[in-house]
């Protein structure tokens, strides 16, 4: 053996010697910075939970987050040859910023997110509670039925929600902020799916009816492009993006456009900060992370602050743009862009181990085991609901039946929420809105409405139904109610939480939901109030083994419904 190979076989096998073994599996790997010593100390003290300052230290390692985050994302997707690697690439200054700061419980509306949301958990340690503590391990797991499914599944340790339609995880955001007010909810936003369904007017309203709950934080991610094109607001400015959330309430928006900092000519508005040099890499980063540093403090402090990472799609994987979107059967690690990409973004061993030992001190420790929804959430004794005997005979109205029963369990669970787009009043139950209250700004005692309230009223089901699946996800009582020809507007979130809920390894909080008017009686308003087919998903769901669907014929089966669901609750 020559004395070249031999030096170079010593260093293969020293460097053998200094991988963590939770790296096993990882194809390519780099070599040190030459400031790394200097700045390898973590940020994040033995027993702390979030750096102490902003300082070069802190900006380089979350630099390292970023970049370990991309590294795996791209691995992973092309492990199977598919999965969607570009829209998170270019969240992950954004979502190490917020690891760095300590904050774990992160949801997103974005389900092409979820190859980088488990790689979160995976170097955080949090999957080892699946058995995956390698890279291999999870490769091998991923898009398959028992392990880390193609978009978030809240079933996985650590992850707070599931996310697959667009427009939903704003929703769980605000719900996990309504019960932990001590705790920052932030949620990525994708630009291609801005608008649907609702994300912002949801969010209005829920600022209207909850001004104090500010403690949610959606984080934009302004990437320029969709699945497979340009985003719809690909063409706004900066001004009139900010202008945008501004006039949906938000007093705050914070807007970081890696744009600003780009020493790489690149032409268009939209640019890839991997392509920075080091310095410019570094200013784009402390840049986030004092936006998201700022922001947190804000949205604690009763502001609503929304923040905007404006950064091209694809940010360094493999391609740019739309087409950096989804892998195809052929995208292997060894397809020449795909290997060009991740030996550029390889960390070295020791980069991977500090980066393990942030993000597992982040927060107070993995996700897994610190996120709010890891454990079951207490909940008042609400003992028994009174109920009425009718008499056959009787005249009643089940859902004034009900009402009654509701009312007395919103007194007693002041946290408990009914959802209504269409009018209690309307349907017989209008003792919920007296005993309960309209939650509005405006107090007005013919309309019974007051900012205390526990009746959440925007005419919109999907935004109805978002808020009480996503409390009961998160831990606490509610009920949605609305009309059948109505509901299939909301139904989409009931029914991904639901087979969320049955996946979860612990016990949550029912999701109630009465749906009034059949078909055949909303048949005298028309063809608009025809839309039997929800007894068709709620049939389908059934399988899930957590869905029931009842039809109570009288006040007396209405009420013991209620009871069902009572226990369900509890």
């Amino acid at each position: 053996m020559s004395a070249s190979a031999s030096a170079a076989a010593g260093q293969s096998q020293a460097q053998s010697a200094s991988i963590p073994a939770f790296c096993e599996g990882v194809l390519h790997f780099g070599t040190l910075p030459d400031h790394f010593a200097a700045l390898s100390e973590p940020a994040i003290g033995e027993g702390q939970s979030a750096i102490s300052q902003v300082d070069e230290a802190a900006v380089f390692q979350t630099r390292l987050i970023a970049d370990a985050l991309r590294y795996a994302t791209l691995q992973l997707c092309a492990s199977k040859e598919s999965g969607h690697p570009g829209g998170f690439a270019s969240s992950a200054e954004a979502i190490a910023a917020l690891i760095m700061l300590g904050h774990k419980n992160i949801v997103t509306e974005v389900g092409h997110h979820a190859p980088g949301f488990y790689s979160s958990m995976f170097l955080d340690g949090s999957l080892e509670a699946m058995g995956i503590s390698t890279m291999t391990q999870m490769q091998q797991r991923f898009r398959e039925r028992d392990g880390l499914l193609g978009h978030l599944s809240g079933a996985i340790p650590g992850l707070l929600a599931p996310a697959g339609p667009l427009g939903q995880g704003q929703h769980f955001a605000m719900a996990g902020a309504y019960l932990n007010r001590d705790k920052l909810f932030p949620c990525t936003i994708g630009d291609g799916g801005l608008g649907e369904p609702y994300i912002l007017s949801a969010m209005k309203h829920f600022n209207t009816s909850y001004p104090q709950v500010t403690n949610f934080l959606p984080v934009l991610i302004w990437n320029g492009y969709s699945q497979e094109h340009h985003s719809m607001v690909s063409l706004m400015d900066n001004a009139q993006m900010t202008a945008y959330w501004q006039v949906h309430g938000f007093e705050r928006v914070i807007l970081i456009d890696a744009k600003a900092f780009d020493d790489a000519d690149q032409p268009e508005a939209y640019v890839d900060s991997t392509l920075f040099s080091d310095q410019a890499r570094a200013a784009f980063t402390r840049a986030v992370l004092e936006g998201m540093q700022a922001a947190a403090e804000s949205a604690f402090g009763g502001t609503l602050t929304a923040v905007i990472i404006k950064q091209l799609k694809g940010a360094g994987v493999h391609a740019r743009g739309a087409k950096s979107h989804n892998l195809y059967p052929g995208d292997k690690p060894e397809k020449p862009s795909i290997a060009e990409a991740l030996q550029h973004g390889a960390l070295a061993p020791e980069a991977w181990a500090l980066v393990r030992t942030l993000m597992a001190r982040s927060g107070g420790g993995p996700a897994g085991q610190v996120a709010v929804t890891e454990t079951e959430r207490a909940l008042p004794e609400i003992g028994e609901l009174p109920m009425q005997a009718f008499a056959v005979g009787d005249k009643a109205v089940p859902s004034t039946a009900m009402a009654e029963m509701v009312a007395v369990l919103g007194e007693r669970d002041p946290q408990f929420v009914v959802t209504n787009a269409d009018g209690n009043e309307a349907s017989a139950m209008k003792v919920i809105n007296e005993r309960l209250k309209i939650r509005h700004p405006t107090v007005d005692a013919l309309y019974n409405q007051a900012p205390t309230g526990q009746v959440y009223e925007p005419l919109s089901e999907d935004a109805c139904a978002g808020l009480a699946a996503g409390i009961a996800l998160f831990g606490g009582r509610s009920l949605w109610l609305s009309y059948e020809s109505f509901a299939i507007n909301g139904w989409p979130i009931v029914q991904t939480v639901a087979q969320a809920m049955a996946e979860l390894r612990r016990r949550t909080p029912a999701v109630l939901s009465m749906f009034t008017a059949g078909a055949l009686e909303q048949g005298r308003n028309g063809w608009t109030h025809q839309r039997p087919e929800i007894e068709n998903y709620i049939g389908g769901q059934m399988r899930n083994g957590n869905s029931y669907l009842l039809y109570p014929c009288d006040a007396n089966m209405m009420q013991a419904a209620l009871c069902l669901g009572d226990l369900a609750i509890q």
